[in-house]
């Protein structure tokens, strides 16, 4: 990476650690994922974070109920459950940040000292309502009935003396900014959200608690911890070297990488992320995000995703069944990202049978078949069907423009109508009937090019979805040998027609996607 290189810098947020991951927790991932896989088919730098919160209340209650030690249970749980689950996601981040590391231990306290230096920090008194689920000191238009709204359980009154953060001074520009910059919360409604709340007025933040010890030592102060939020909002650029030697290695990342692009959220964590982190941003003097994009819950007999309300269905689950791919595609595919969305096996066994299994991997299956039986298993001389060339530079701008914009379902659905246009032309020449006539040898072998040269694009366009089943594909049309790996397609040169070489070898390999097996009752 050079120095002019500035990298395109996506984070999920960190999860906690007080249980295994959910379908939830994996949605916002999988979509991070599929966002920074498009970004480097465009042949940018890209930089992709995720990790675990491991500090507070709630992850030390939750070791001590299950008879352990906060680290311990934290290192079990990051080992054993979050970093698998990943990986079996197919999720291709570049680091996973974890709290309790050296490196972002020492990063918070160097943060929180250059504040206390500046005059931002003071020291007060803390009174009122805290929801130890969320970790959040609570305002009044926070409870319902005394319990807290997000998990409908009763909060704790706090009593304690601790250090404060002056947040109260940002309201002002922190409207200005999002006055000139819109762009920079979304999607609109969370903005409008962000922006009422600032006008309503901002307390000052207690930033550290003095009642229990799992977490960083305030560095002044070491019979206080950094409250966890304050701790964990700072990962996001302690993993890319915030507070290190602008002429060190982590202060030349730093430059390289901060600001993010965009910080992926789930809407309950909106106001921690569009108003007290880049108020601290804006104390240390340093650039804002570019973009915090909040979506919506995932929701499961019309609850939001909660392993507390037993609703928290793991992801293998629900990929033992249909497979990761489709596990990737159905919730970027089914769900307008920024809106809440129910979950149901029914919709997700639909769309995988008429979208994926028959629209899909059925062009593929027949093509293949086709070209083993018509053209001795190799791909025919190139051929060029406008309609169908025309079509694939619509889609892939289409496509690019949507997913760039954190619009998934639009991106998915131009290259699915894309998969469907393919399938009425293969419908239309009907390449069966011509191959009985000899004569016909060129008309057919120009169908067969023309669907094969199709798939090569549904492939890498989809690759960023699917990566598992489109990496089989391109294998299956023989595109490694002549074309390359299918991660280095570049979605610029998608379009460009008749990539595919003649003579290379097509296999008809297994199928992608399979008929599913029966549920069990």
């Amino acid at each position: 990476m050079s120095d002019t290189t500035k990298s395109f810098y996506l984070t999920t947020p960190i999860y906690y650690v007080n249980d295994v991951p959910h379908i939830g927790h994996a949605y916002t991932t999988v979509a991070g994922d599929l966002l920074t896989r498009w970004h480097r088919q465009r042949g940018e730098s890209v930089w992709f974070l995720t990790g675990t919160d491991e500090h507070g209340q709630k992850v030390m209650r939750t070791a001590e109920d299950n008879n352990t030690a906060p680290q311990p249970w934290c290192d079990r749980l990051v080992e054993q459950a979050w970093k698998p689950v990943w990986k079996h996601l197919e999720i291709a981040n570049d680091d996973f940040i974890r709290t309790t590391e050296p490196r972002h231990t020492k990063r918070v306290q160097a943060f929180l000292q250059g504040l206390m230096e500046q005059g931002y920090i003071y020291e007060g008194k803390y009174e009122g309502p805290y929801c130890v689920g969320c970790e959040e000191f609570k305002l009044p238009g926070d409870l319902i009935e005394g319990n807290c709204n997000i998990h409908s359980k009763p909060v704790e009154m706090l009593s304690e003396t601790n250090w404060f953060f002056k947040l109260s001074e940002f309201a002002a520009p922190l409207l200005e900014h999002y006055e000139k910059s819109p762009d920079s919360c979304q999607p609109e409604s969370a903005r409008k959200e962000v922006i009422s709340f600032l006008e309503g007025g901002v307390s000052d933040l207690s930033v550290s608690r003095s009642t229990f010890d799992w977490g960083i030592r305030v560095p002044w102060d070491d019979k206080q911890v950094v409250y966890v939020w304050f701790d964990a909002l700072l990962n996001y650029a302690t993993a890319v070297g915030l507070t290190d030697d602008p002429s060190s290695d982590g202060g030349k990342f730093f430059r390289e990488t901060w600001p993010a692009d965009v910080h992926l959220v789930g809407k309950d964590i909106l106001r921690f992320h569009a108003v007290i982190w880049p108020a601290m941003l804006m104390a240390a003097k340093l650039p804002l995000p570019k973009k915090v994009f909040a979506h919506g819950w995932l929701l499961v007999g019309g609850e939001k995703m909660s392993k507390s309300k037993l609703t928290g269905i793991a992801p293998s689950d629900i990929t033992n069944h249909f497979g990761v791919d489709a596990f990737r595609y159905y919730f970027l595919r089914a769900i307008p990202f920024g809106s809440d969305g129910s979950f149901s096996w029914e919709d997700m066994a639909a769309r995988y049978t008429s979208e994926l299994a028959n629209d899909f991997g059925n062009l593929a299956s027949r093509l293949a078949a086709m070209v083993e039986k018509y053209c001795d298993g190799m791909v025919p001389e190139p051929a060029k069907d406008e309609e169908l060339a025309r079509a694939l530079s619509k889609t892939v701008e289409s496509a690019d423009k949507s997913i760039v914009a954190l619009d998934f379902q639009g991106g998915i659905n131009a290259i699915m109508d894309f998969c469907k246009a393919v399938n009425g032309y293969v419908t239309l020449q009907r390449p069966w009937v011509i191959a009985k006539d000899a004569s016909k040898k060129g008309e057919l072998d120009a169908i067969l090019y023309n669907t094969a040269e199709s798939l090569r694009a549904l492939a890498v366009l989809l690759h960023p979805v699917m990566p598992i089943s489109t990496a089989k594909l391109w294998s299956y049309l023989g595109a490694e040998s002549s074309l390359g790996s299918i991660a280095s397609q570049k979605i610029a040169e998608v379009a460009k027609w008749g990539q595919l070489k003649s003579g290379s070898k097509i296999v008809k390999g297994e199928i992608l996607f399979p008929r599913l097996p029966d549920l069990e009752s």
